[in-house]
């Protein structure tokens, strides 16, 4: 059974589904690994690693569908919505994130017989943690969005007391403590700020305080905001304008502003107005890890920056991507890990009955599955993965 990496072509990609280290686990188990001229150029991994762990090089991408029997791709499908479907031909499977909510080629994925697999619909269950793309990249995501923020900010992080005066800390409210909020309110403590953050879920405080961070507890009822499996879901207009006129008091108060929460399948809940960040201080930053979704904050644009009276508000979308060699190295162990599941003696075995399988395959055998749809949910029953929350990658 041949493996298959191409190059990625969603815009501003540069991680690899891939990495030689991986490939060549996968080679020493038996598989043959096929990879794309170029396909790790952008996370620092050259042509020459793949060829040196075994795995052969195709200068064109297109050859990478021809031969390989799995293609393992980084963002793919209803990931990569603005590009054409890519060449996958009959029988053909597919790993990696695919966009599952987004998804409009469900009949010609099933017409061609491709066995799809969403790796964004990971159970929350023990063994699957270790393929849980959505919590590595999530994880990365908050760490990052810390040091833009950081690097915005016209003012240092930590307490410092100088023979010239004394420099308070910068105050960080975090909005979030699934996966990527609590690396973010880890990650802004270590950097010296004084940190506050916010879930909807009260269980999460002891995880924020175990970090050094004050729990933000807003006057809400807020039983019903989570799903069996932990995930939030979508609560009605008047819960959302009360948490507002709540974080209301919050927000101007902070220096730096970072929010993660999202619905699977659903636009991402406004939660801080364009009020609110007028009333921080100018020169205050705001990080919106949710504007791919439609953002938390009222003035996010994906991928832009805008300026309000003085604060800045960005609205990145994929930060995993701008850490390209570590998201690289944890997503390409969490496909290891799954591919370790879907392969059995080089051969494919789909088993339908695995809770894993089952969950993350969105077409076989011609057949359109929608598991995210199973439980009713109105499609919105997924995992950031991973994101113990409200929270989203933030991408994948």
């Amino acid at each position: 059974m041949i493996v298959g990496v191409p190059t990625e072509t969603a815009p501003e990609e540069r991680r690899v589904a891939l990495t030689p280290p991986v490939a060549e686990q996968l080679i020493e188990g038996g598989l043959d690994v096929c990879v794309a001229s170029g396909a790790g150029t952008g996370s620092d991994w050259t042509d020459e690693a793949y060829r040196a762990v075994g795995c052969e090089v195709v200068d064109e991408r297109t050859a990478v569908f021809e031969r390989a029997d799995v293609i393992c791709q980084v963002r793919g499908l209803g990931a990569n919505a603005d590009a054409p479907m890519d060449p996958y031909r009959e029988g053909q499977v597919v790993v990696g994130t695919l966009g599952p909510y987004d998804l409009d080629a469900w009949d010609e994925l099933a017409e061609r017989r491709v066995s799809a697999f969403a790796l964004e619909l990971m159970p929350r269950i023990s063994r699957a943690q270790s393929m849980d793309v959505l919590s590595s990249m999530a994880s990365i995501g908050g760490y990052k969005a810390v040091l833009v923020a950081a690097e915005r900010l016209p003012q240092l992080f930590p307490l410092e007391m100088t023979a010239a005066g004394t420099v308070r800390p910068a105050d960080v409210f975090v909005i979030g403590a699934g996966v990527a909020g609590l690396k973010a309110v880890a990650t802004a403590e270590r950097l010296g700020a004084s940190v506050k953050a916010y879930d909807i879920r009260l269980e999460v405080k002891q995880e924020v305080e175990s970090l050094g961070a004050d729990f933000v507890e807003l006057d809400l009822e807020t039983e019903g905001s989570g799903d069996d499996e932990g995930y939030a879901i979508e609560m009605g207009e008047e819960f959302y304008r009360q948490q507002r006129k709540e974080l209301g008091r919050v927000v101007p108060e902070s220096d730096v502003v970072i929010t993660t929460a999202a619905i699977p399948g659903a636009p991402a809940p406004e939660l801080v107005t364009t009020e609110m960040i007028e009333e921080m201080a100018a020169g205050s930053v705001v990080v919106d890890l949710s504007a791919s979704t439609g953002g938390n904050c009222e003035p996010t644009v994906a991928d832009e920056t805008v300026e309000i009276d003085g604060v800045t508000v960005l609205g990145p979308t994929n930060l995993p991507s701008t850490v390209s060699h570590t998201a690289s190295q944890l997503f390409a162990n969490n496909l290891h890990n799954f591919l370790d599941l879907l392969v059995e003696d080089g051969e494919l075995d789909v088993d339908l009955d695995d809770e894993v399988i089952a969950s993350t395959l969105l077409t076989h055998d011609g057949e359109i599955r929608r598991p995210h749809e199973d439980d009713g949910a109105d499609g919105t029953d997924e995992d950031e993965s991973a994101d113990e929350s409200l929270e989203d990658e933030a991408d994948a």
